[in-house]
């Protein structure tokens, strides 16, 4: 994803694209490791000395207000971020700590019971264990 295809993507939220909030979309489109505030700072800031972790903040919370990006709570240590807002799930490895989006998932798990006293306005599905990477360890 090009700098210019994340702000196309933002205008379609009509989100101002900024030069620090177009960066911020850019870095969340091209990783999809699903990145902490922590993260997206310490790989932006060189190239935008003026960038503050209050700023990447503020604009995560901008895109999550807009539909733009997705936050999950899956580690209990730390939000995480998703650019990819389609229906999907997570699998969070406990040994490791990486985040992977499970995207073939039956249609069925997603199908909520009838709920005549609730309004659903939105559904995060995750999943614990131990990746295939840290099995073989």
């Amino acid at each position: 994803m090009t700098y210019m295809q994340a702000h196309r993507y933002l205008m379609q939220f009509a989100i101002r694209p900024s030069v620090q909030r177009t960066a911020v979309m850019e870095y969340l489109m091209n990783h999809k490791t699903h990145p902490t505030v922590d993260e997206i700072y310490m790989a932006l800031s060189p190239g935008i000395p003026t960038l503050s972790k209050t700023t990447v903040y503020n604009t995560l919370n901008l895109f999550i207000d807009k539909g733009a990006v997705q936050m999950l709570t899956i580690d209990e240590k730390n939000a995480r971020y998703d650019a990819d807002t389609s229906r999907h799930a997570h699998f969070y490895c406990n040994s490791c700590g990486k985040v992977t989006d499970l995207m073939e998932l039956k249609p069925t798990v997603y199908e909520l019971p009838e709920m005549k006293d609730y309004t659903v306005s939105s559904v995060q599905l995750s999943f614990y264990g131990t990746c295939k990477n840290c099995r073989k360890n």
